[in-house]
Order: C-alpha cells, then structure tokens, then sequence
C-alpha cells in the first residue's frame, strides 16, 4: 500500500476519477427476518492499489480537509437509493462535517427536495474525533431532526461512544459494536443488556452490528436488540448487487 503522502495525494482526484463508491450492507429486523434497512458504506476503488477501505482513508480525508467532499457525495448516494429501494437507509458522518454549519444547512435543502420520507434517512455519528462544540452539533442535528431524520451513535461499546452521548445528541439509533457482540464474558452482556435498557426507555432503536454467527444472532435477539447487521446475513455489496438481494426478497 501507498505511504499516506500518496495516498493524500491521489485521494483529491479520487471523486472526479469515480473511484469512490457507496456500497451497501443489509440490516434484518431480527423479528421479522426481513430486510429493512442498509447502511451506505464508503469505499475507494483505486485504479492500482486496489479496494480500499474507509479506515485507511476516511482519516486521511479529516486531516486533508477533503471529508466534506466526500460526505456530501455519500449523503447524496444516500438520499438516491432511499428513494429507489424505499427502505430505510443510514451514511455516516463525521463530527468534522457536523461542526462545519455548511453541511447541514446543505443536507437540510437536498432533505427538502427529496420525495421520499426523510425519515427513512439515518445519520451515523462515531466519535473518532471530537465532536467540539456540542450546543452548536446538537442545534445543527435537532433541525435535521424536525425534518425527520434519524440520528445514530455508532460503535457503542469501543470505548468511543456513551449513553452520555446518546441522550445529549438526541439520538434516535444506538448500535452496538461488534466486538461487544462477540464478547461472550458477563460483563459484556451486562454493559449491553443496560445498554439496550437505557435505549428502549428513551424509545430508541438499537442495532446490533457484526453479527457472524448463528450464536451471535440468537444471543442479540435473546437481548431485545432490534435490527442486526453482519457478515451472517451478507457482507457489504455494490449498488448493483444489492438491487439484486432487494429484488428477490
């Protein structure tokens, strides 16, 4: 793989040369086994390294200041396939683009002119960064919420997000992180069942991401989460392939 300096470099041409993409990862509502949902997912598709993916990147992007970029391209893939595949669907976001007012003044005017219910759309927030100004984040996610948007803490349970964070960002979403789910130790499963507890009393949905194992699934069901996401169920996919699963369901 390339050192960062060239990766930096060929990641500010990498939009205008298609070579990122959204692809997409089901989420099953775990009572209904159904297909519900997909998560749009970054990847870049560089002509000689290869499929990159967005934790070799996505940092890069932050400190280049080319995430706003790409955000927008992700949010606007985002907003195409909801209205397409009429489910639900998520994008993340990072804390960078939340503090930067521009972003989601601009999202609030694609929300508003999209057909399709906005609150099919779910922001997925991982602290990676620091969020900074909290008041303002929060302004800033509590307009988009007026509009009908979702609002999710991702990764709970790496030691990155909290309940704390739950509450003062108004989330609507908490999924939990895949290592939590496969930690089998008792104080795992207490962390999550308080967790998934503290989410239900707010009325808030909870996710349970990287499931792998049919051990797994039942031990999440068991639980009460109430979405699951994971290679079980199928690994990320191109639009195309995924228009491919949504058809035969």
């Amino acid at each position: 793989m390339a050192v960062r300096s060239e990766m930096s470099r060929a990641l500010t041409h990498a939009l205008e040369r298609s070579e990122i993409a959204a692809w997409f990862q089901p989420q099953i509502d775990l009572r209904s086994n159904r297909v519900v949902a997909v998560e749009a997912l970054c990847r870049w598709n560089h002509r000689e390294w290869g499929l990159i993916g967005p934790n070799e990147f996505i940092p890069i992007a932050e400190e280049d200041g080319m995430i706003g970029e790409i955000g927008r391209y992700m949010a606007t893939q985002a907003l195409a396939v909801m209205a397409k595949w009429r489910i639900d669907v998520s994008v993340n976001v990072s804390p960078l683009q939340l503090q930067d007012s521009a972003f989601s003044t601009w999202l609030a005017r694609l929300v508003e002119r999209v057909t399709h219910p906005a609150r099919r759309l779910t922001l997925e927030i991982t602290e990676g960064r620091r969020i900074g100004n909290v008041s303002a984040v929060v302004g800033r996610l509590d307009r988009l919420r007026a509009l009908g948007l979702g609002i999710a803490i991702d990764d709970y349970g790496t030691g990155q997000a909290s309940l704390t964070q739950l509450k003062r960002l108004h989330a609507t979403e908490l999924k939990i992180d895949r290592a939590l789910v496969a930690d089998d130790s008792p104080a795992a499963g207490q962390v999550m069942a308080a967790a998934i507890a503290v989410a239900h009393d707010a009325g808030i949905r909870v996710v349970a991401e990287g499931i792998e194992t049919a051990e797994q699934l039942e031990k999440v069901t068991t639980m009460g989460c109430d979405r699951g996401q994971g290679y079980l169920f199928a690994r990320p996919m191109p639009q195309t392939e995924m228009d491919a699963l949504l058809a035969a369901r």
